[in-house]
């Protein structure tokens, strides 16, 4: 009777470690196909860094392109002012009516500028009307 207790022991540890290899192989099959799945996630996941990484370069080099223009258009703008401000300062005119212009924003009245800036009545009327600070 011990030998057949053996014999079934042995058919039963036997049976018992096909099962448990059956199962492991399972498992395995399952973590494999869920490495490959998380293989192909990365793999996306480093196209689409790459593809932001290149947009990202694009921007910067558009950036670059952008302010390089701004800061021409910006020292044309200070050329362009500096021209005007020589050219405002040799006309006497000109540099009489901007005079009368700062006077009114300043709240200057009539008398004050037919008196300081020797204008006629009209034109002291018109600036203050133009440039008066009731705009």
């Amino acid at each position: 009777m011990t030998t057949e207790l053996l014999i079934a022991a042995a058919i039963l540890f036997v049976v018992t470690c096909i099962l448990l290899g059956l199962f492991l192989q399972k498992q395995a099959e399952k973590l494999r196909t869920k490495v490959e799945a998380l293989t192909l996630l990365v793999k996306d996941g480093d196209k689409q860094r790459e593809a932001v990484k290149r947009e990202l370069q694009e921007l910067r080099s558009g950036t670059i392109g952008v302010g390089r223009r701004v800061l021409e258009l910006e020292k044309k703008l200070q050329q362009q002012d500096v021209k005007l401000d020589e050219a405002n300062q040799q006309d006497p005119q000109t540099r009489l009516y901007s005079r009368a212009m700062k006077m009114v924003s300043l709240g200057a009245g009539i008398d004050e500028l037919i008196q300081e800036c020797e204008l006629p009545k009209a034109e002291a009327e018109l600036l203050i009307h133009l440039h008066g600070k009731s705009r």
